[in-house]
C-alpha cells in the first residue's frame, strides 16, 4: 500500500470553501495587477528591456555597494550589482540599462572605473553582453507567444482527452493561431494580440462548451497572473529565466489538474454521488494525498535551489516556489469549481440498455 498522508475517504468540503477561496484569489490578483499598472508593467531585465551585462572576477571579496560607488562616475542608468556563485568565488554580475553603446567602449569604461577606485584589488572582465531595445522587444513578444501557444495546445489536449472533441478544439486553436500570426505580420503589436487572443480563447471555450479545457485554462491564467503579480510587488526583475519558470509552472499545474479531472470523470462514470458537487468533492479528497506528496517533494528541491543555488538562479527558484504553491491551490480551488459551475447540478441518470435485436428466419424476435 502506497504512502498516504491524508485518507482517501476524507470528507473535506472543498466545494463549500470555493466562495472564500475565490475571494482570496481575486484579492491577490487585484493586488498584483494594481502593482503592474502603477509600475507601468513588469520590471523587465536586460533580456527584455535592453542594456549591458558585465561579469567581473575579483581576486578578493568586494562589497556590492563598493562596486556601485566606484561606477557612479560612469553614469550607468538602472545599475544593479549582484554577487554570483558561492560567497568565496568573488564573481559579480553588473547590469545597466544602457542602449546603443559600443561594447568596447563599455569595457573600457568599466575597467577605467575599477582601476581608479579599486586600486588594491585585481580584477578580470570575463564576459560582456549587450542587448539592444529591438532585440529586447522581440524577446518579450516571443515569450508571450510561447506562453499563449502552450495554453492553446493544452486546451486542445484537455478537450480531446476528457470530452473527445479533438476536431472542435483543433479548429478553434488553428483559427486563433492563424489570426495571431497574420495580424502580427501586418505589424499589429503582438503583445496586445496575445492578450486579446487569450480572452478570445476563454470566450470560445465557454461558447463551444469545452468545460474541462476552460477550467484548466482559467487555472493556468490564474497561476501565471499571481506569480507575475507577486514579482511586481516584490520589485523583482522579469527576464527569460522567469519565462522558463512560468512555462514550467504551467506544465506542473496542468499535471495536478489532469489528475483531479481524471478522478472526477471516473466518479461520474461510476455514479459515486447523485450531484456534480459531491462528485467533485469526492474526487479532490481522493487525490489530495497524492497532490500534497507530489507538491511537497518538488518544493523540497526548489527550496534547496532557493537557499543554496546561488544568486544567479535565486529569482527562478522564487518563481518556482510561488508557482508550485499556487498551482497546487488552483487545481483544487480554481479548476474544479470552474468545471462545477459549467456542469448541471445533477448527474444525468444512466440510460437503460436496450435489449439486442435478434433476427431469425421468421423475422425479428
Amino acid at each position: 500500500m502506497g504512502l498516504s498522508i491524508i485518507k482517501p475517504n476524507s470528507t473535506i468540503d472543498f466545494v463549500g470553501l470555493r466562495k472564500y477561496t475565490l475571494i482570496i484569489s481575486l484579492l491577490v490578483m487585484l493586488i498584483g495587477v494594481g502593482s503592474l499598472i502603477m509600475k507601468g508593467g513588469p520590471k523587465f531585465g536586460i533580456d527584455f528591456a535592453g542594456g549591458v551585462m558585465v561579469q567581473v572576477q575579483f581576486d578578493k571579496a568586494v562589497e556590492p555597494d563598493t562596486l556601485k560607488d566606484s561606477l557612479k562616475e560612469a553614469d550607468l542608468p538602472g545599475l544593479v550589482v549582484q554577487r554570483i556563485g558561492l560567497k568565496g568565488d568573488n564573481a559579480y554580475l553588473i547590469r545597466a540599462s544602457v542602449t546603443g553603446a559600443n561594447p568596447e567602449n563599455m569595457r573600457d569604461l568599466v575597467q577605467s572605473s575599477f582601476s581608479t577606485h579599486l586600486k588594491d584589488v585585481s580584477f578580470e572582465i570575463q564576459r560582456l553582453e549587450m542587448v539592444g531595445p529591438k532585440v529586447g522587444n522581440d524577446l518579450r513578444s516571443a515569450a508571450l507567444e510561447a506562453l499563449y501557444y502552450a495554453v492553446l495546445l493544452i486546451a486542445i489536449y484537455i478537450s480531446g482527452r476528457f470530452e473527445q472533441r479533438w476536431v472542435v478544439a483543433g479548429i478553434m486553436a488553428a483559427a486563433l493561431a492563424t489570426a495571431l500570426y497574420g495580424l502580427g505580420e501586418l505589424g499589429v503589436s503582438k503583445q496586445y494580440l496575445v492578450i486579446t487572443a487569450m480572452a478570445l480563447t476563454l470566450v470560445l471555450c465557454w461558447k463551444l462548451k469545452l468545460n474541462y479545457a476552460l477550467g484548466a485554462v482559467v487555472a493556468l491564467i490564474h497561476d501565471v497572473l499571481i506569480t507575475v503579480g507577486i514579482f511586481s510587488v516584490l520589485n523583482k526583475e522579469f527576464d527569460l529565466t522567469i519565462v522558463a519558470a512560468l512555462l514550467t509552472i504551467v506544465g506542473y499545474s496542468l499535471n495536478d489538474t489532469i489528475i483531479v479531472f481524471d478522478r472526477i470523470r471516473e466518479n461520474i462514470r461510476g455514479r459515486v454521488a447523485p450531484t456534480y458537487g459531491e462528485v467533485v468533492n469526492t474526487a479532490v479528497n481522493q487525490t489530495l494525498s497524492r497532490t500534497l506528496l507530489t507538491s511537497g517533494t518538488t518544493l523540497l528541491v526548489v527550496v534547496a535551489l532557493f537557499f543554496l543555488g546561488g544568486s544567479v538562479i535565486h529569482d527562478f527558484a522564487l518563481a518556482m516556489l510561488i508557482g508550485i504553491g499556487v498551482g497546487t491551490y488552483s487545481s483544487i480551488f480554481i479548476a474544479s469549481p470552474v468545471l462545477l459551475a459549467l456542469s448541471p447540478e445533477e448527474i444525468p441518470a444512466e440510460e437503460p440498455k436496450k435489449a439486442p435485436i435478434v433476427k431469425s428466419e421468421h423475422g425479428v424476435v
